[in-house]
């Protein structure tokens, strides 16, 4: 999951201070809803900034991955897979359908949070 400010900006820096409180707030709320629909027991939660990084898009954005006992082993192997998963040239890009079937079944999972 991605979550990203409401304004364009290419590296962590530009953001404001009400747009950087902004943005944890809802990745705090976000990464409670991950947990619960993905079953997971912990997150890896990245922000790239900037190209030397590995930020392939240029707008600043916080990753936020479920992670589960034992996906990575080691555990930080998933770095290594995530910089592969982003060269994949092969990857198939998901239409504006799936991406919109997937949030409207994830709304309900935000739903659940009651700590806000």
């Amino acid at each position: 999951m991605l979550v990203a400010p409401l304004r364009v900006v290419h590296r962590f820096t530009d953001l404001n201070p009400d747009e950087i409180a902004d943005l944890f707030q809802t990745t705090q709320r976000v990464s409670r809803a991950i947990e619960i629909a993905y079953k997971s027991i912990a997150l890896t939660i990245a922000i790239q900034d900037g190209v030397g990084a590995g930020q392939t898009v240029e707008h600043v954005h916080v990753h936020i991955i479920p992670r589960h006992k034992d996906d990575f082993v080691p555990n930080d192997k998933i770095y290594h897979e995530l910089d592969q998963h982003d060269k994949e040239a092969q990857r198939r890009a998901r239409t504006s359908q799936e991406m919109a079937d997937e949030a409207t079944w994830f709304r309900q999972f935000l739903a659940m949070d009651t700590a806000n």
